[in-house]
């Protein structure tokens, strides 16, 4: 398995960025494809995630600014992000969530892309 997230970089505030991950997944069963950040003053947050069932789920603090979306192969997932504020600035990773016969429940991470906002 492995993820690969890109897209990063710096923008002003109000600006946008479109995060993309490119997922090889192999023969996990996938159950979450989610985006997690990681800000200088908090712990890696949940920012937005698709589960299988076609529900979505946004933190608080993104909702109605940030879109969550993936191809229909589950080879790629997306982040839109708008409006974008300082408080946003921090490291984007990827991660997906399934269930292998082997390993039971397991989730992958990607290596992280750093997305900067200026005031």
């Amino acid at each position: 398995v492995q993820l690969q997230a890109s897209g990063g970089g710096l923008v002003q505030a109000g600006g946008s960025l479109r995060l993309s991950c490119a997922v090889s997944r192999g023969t996990l069963r996938l159950n979450i494809m989610a985006w997690y950040r990681q800000t200088p003053r908090e712990e890696r947050e949940l920012v937005a995630r698709i589960v299988s069932n076609g529900n979505i789920n946004y933190a608080d603090s993104v909702k109605g600014r940030f879109t969550i979306s993936k191809d229909n192969a589950d080879t790629e997932l997306y982040l839109q992000m708008n409006s974008l504020k300082p408080e946003d600035t921090g490291v984007y990773f990827c991660a997906i969530n399934g269930w292998t016969p082997t390993t039971g429940s397991v989730t992958y991470w990607g290596q992280g892309t750093l997305v900067t906002v200026s005031s």
